[in-house]
């Protein structure tokens, strides 16, 4: 058995390629004597630049030959695998592929290479047996072409015929008889025409795919070009804010020298003038001391007619009461500083708390003219009784509205003067230094405006809010009472109701103040955002619904799933996928849904109808007035049931549902 297994590895090293190093595959043997895996040696000869020769001995072919299979190593190879247990390759069929129009030889002679191939005849022919065609008028009918090597190919395997058309219907090639077959009333054209229309088109499509790889290829050189310019002005920014906030501190520490050195005055000052008065106060101790010796020294002497006769005055300075004086370092200077340190600190402390994009408008209230702007109702600095500044917000009444137009806003006489007035008395107006800054100063911010410093206002263009009277949305209006008949009574939930919301009128009014009320936690409860659902909600049918808002400033109107979110950020109406709603913020109106925000035309409704339609997945919003004005409808196929939901944020504002009568 040793012996057997030595005489099969011998054996292997025979039957092994000498290009792939495995055992044949389907080999072949050239004219020199080796052999090689069809394969293998195909592979080699395709690779070549230069001539043919074998890959083993080196032996150069002039012309590429033919390959036939050596039927004895392919037996022996056989009977190798099965004495030896190696398992049988896939056996394909061993075909050489004519894929060289150099190798094509004439179907005559079958020696010679072909030159030209008749496509009636279906062969092809070397220069000798070409003559016929040429010179024989007989053949002057045939089509000769380039030696082709899927002539057979070409064949229909049906009908044995040229396949000449193409079918457009089909997407395939056909002959004459498919053509008058099963082809019959098809669209066709020539195998020609076909080519020539394919050619086109691919020729076209590398075209697109040229002109889209330069463009990419410009648009990556600009790109790179992009970065090194953001780089350069990365560092030249950066070195430009480095100067600004070293300015800024250099002005705080210069600022904090000069209070230190107010301190130090003030300090020397005080000390100054104890030591004035310690001396003095010593003087005086001297002067009764000395008056105490005289009387002593009498005491002494008190048997003698001399104690009789003596006499002591007590000096002047016992009449003077000594006194500890209050000396501090709290002169009108320092008070200054240190006011005006804590001012500073607390302002950029609200400064900083504000979106990066709505500091400058803070900072410099006049750009409020070009853009909304976030205001409250007090003005910007409010001193307390210790002299020190709150930062406060200047109250958008108080500035001009934003127009598209550009065009400045006009203000009457009487309102001009009645603004004038106010201003005066408030800059006459001195802080009381009696008031107890503990109990009367004004907060530095009211709660009202906790959430809202979180909301980043962006530059936006506010439509005008007084639509001409040919405007689609003044004359497109409908009678209130087509919608009174889909009346429907509501009530608000006081379990999902902030603790900030009241509820009053038999929960039909809800109001929003900075006083929270004494509401359990539950998880239906909105903890974030002052807002509150109905107890009812709606998924089929029309229904109608109107609210009275006291304004219409920082509130919003809308429709939530029940299972909206309750605690997280995203619990505000329409900054969600479970709620939308038409907001007032200032003096912009927009419908939001998902965090998509649409700016709609303000018609400054005072009362507002809602007719939900959930068959038609579809909740329009009205103006109420003696007729009904539609101004947004969200179309949208409620999945379940919604709920009237409802935000108010401004402290007194509030929010109640109208009974629908005619």
């Amino acid at each position: 058995m040793a012996e057997n297994m030595s005489l099969l590895e011998g054996l292997e090293d025979e039957l092994t390629c000498s290009i792939c190093l495995c055992l044949f595959e389907n080999p072949v043997s050239l004219i020199c004597g080796h052999s090689f895996c069809a394969n293998c040696l195909e592979a080699t000869w395709n690779d070549r630049v230069s001539s043919l020769s074998c890959p083993q001995c080196r032996m150069v072919f002039t012309s590429k030959p033919e390959l036939k299979k050596n039927t004895v190593l392919s037996a022996v190879l056989d009977a190798y695998r099965i004495k030896a247990g190696v398992s049988e390759p896939v056996k394909e069929h061993f075909e050489v592929k004519k894929t060289d129009p150099d190798a094509i030889k004439c179907d005559n002679c079958m020696e010679a290479k072909a030159v030209k191939t008749c496509l009636t005849c279906m062969a092809s022919y070397c220069e000798d047996h070409v003559r016929p065609h040429r010179e024989n008028a007989i053949f002057r009918a045939h089509q000769l072409c380039d030696p082709l090597p899927d002539l057979m190919e070409r064949l229909c395997s049906d009908h044995g015929k040229l396949m000449e058309f193409y079918c457009s219907q089909h997407q395939s090639c056909i002959c004459s008889t498919c053509l008058q077959d099963m082809h019959k009333g098809c669209e066709f054209i020539t195998a020609d025409e076909r080519r020539f229309k394919q050619k086109t088109d691919l020729n076209d499509k590398l075209n697109i795919l040229e002109v889209k790889t330069d463009k990419n290829q410009q648009v990556i050189t600009q790109m790179k070009e992009q970065q090194n310019k953001l780089k350069d002005l990365a560092v030249t920014r950066k070195r430009i804010l480095e100067a600004e906030y070293r300015q800024i501190r250099e002005m705080i520490d210069r600022d904090e020298k000069e209070a230190m050195l107010a301190i130090d005055k003030e300090q020397e000052k005080g000390q100054s003038k104890l030591v004035s008065l310690m001396k003095k106060f010593n003087e005086n101790v001297e002067k009764m001391n000395r008056t105490k010796s005289e009387i002593n020294s009498l005491l002494d002497q008190s048997q003698s007619l001399e104690f009789l006769k003596a006499s002591v005055d007590l000096p002047s300075v016992v009449n003077f009461e000594p006194y500890n004086p209050r000396i501090n370092v709290e002169s009108k200077e320092v008070i200054a500083y240190h006011s005006s340190a804590v001012a500073l600190k607390e302002w950029i402390t609200r400064l900083m708390d504000h979106p990066l994009e709505n500091r400058i408008y803070v900072i410099k209230p006049g750009l409020g003219n070009q853009f909304p702007v976030i205001r409250s109702e007090t003005p910007a600095f409010q001193p307390n009784s210790r002299g020190m500044s709150h930062m406060r917000f200047p109250s958008p009444d108080r500035g001009p509205k934003a127009n598209p137009s550009g065009a400045k806003q006009k203000m009457s006489s009487k309102s001009a003067n009645k603004d004038q007035k106010d201003h005066k008395e408030r800059k006459d107006q001195k802080p009381n230094k009696s008031r107890n800054p503990s109990k009367g100063a004004n907060p530095v911010f009211s709660k009202s405006m906790e959430n809202l410093l979180d909301i980043a206002v962006k530059p936006v263009d506010i439509p005008d809010i007084n639509p001409p009277a040919s405007s689609p949305a003044v004359q497109n209006f409908i009678k209130r009472s087509d919608l009174l008949k889909y009346g429907t009574i509501l009530n608000f939930d006081v379990r999902t109701a902030h603790k900030r919301i009241s509820l009053s009128e038999n929960n039909t009014k809800v109001t929003v103040s900075d006083e929270t009320a004494y509401y359990p936690d539950i998880p239906l409860r909105f903890s974030v955002c002052s807002q509150v659902l109905c107890t009812k909600g709606f998924s089929q049918g029309r229904h109608y619904w109107e609210i009275k808002m006291s304004s219409n400033n920082f509130c919003g109107l809308g429709l939530a799933y029940g299972r909206i979110d309750r605690k997280g950020p995203s619990s505000r109406l329409g900054r969600n996928a479970d709620s939308w709603c038409v907001e007032w913020f200032n003096v912009k109106l927009s419908a939001w849904h998902n965090s998509i925000e649409t700016v709609l035309q303000n018609p400054n409704p005072s009362r507002v109808g809602v007719l939900l339609d959930c068959d038609q997945g579809s909740a329009t919003f009205y103006n109420v007035q003696d007729r009904v004005y539609p101004f947004h409808t969200f179309v949208f196929p409620f999945t379940e049931a919604v709920y009237p939901a409802f935000w108010i944020f401004s402290n007194g504002s509030s929010v109640s549902f109208c009974k629908l009568s005619n």
